[in-house]
């Protein structure tokens, strides 16, 4: 089930999550065992640092620029634009100034 989603009600995606000051902000939409759908939030310079994951991670940029780490690789995100972080390998996200994004993780079943 979906949450933190008012239900019949139209709104800027981009405004389901607001920036707060010196952090990364996250929204969970959903999340089982098969999938994850997470909102973000990062003030300029905060990261998620690298790590890996059990399942694919598409990240798609709402607002602002992020830096995508996928292996030894930096990628530069903007809004509209999207990446896929594959499973099982390294990746982190930093915010050389204000991003906002949404993460939809597959899990392997």
């Amino acid at each position: 089930m979906i949450k933190n989603f008012s239900p019949a009600t139209v709104l800027p995606f981009e405004s389901l999550i607001s920036y707060q000051e010196g952090q990364v902000s996250s929204k969970t939409l959903a999340q089982d065992k098969s999938h994850s759908l997470t909102l973000f939030a990062f003030e300029k310079g905060e990261e998620i640092s690298s790590h890996d994951s059990k399942g694919d991670a598409l990240v798609i940029a709402l607002d602002g620029v992020g830096e995508i780490t996928i292996g030894e690789d930096k990628y530069m995100l903007q809004a509209g634009e999207s990446i896929l972080m594959p499973a099982n390998i390294e990746h982190a996200v930093f915010a050389p100034e204000r991003f906002k994004m949404f993460l939809v993780v597959s899990f392997k079943r």
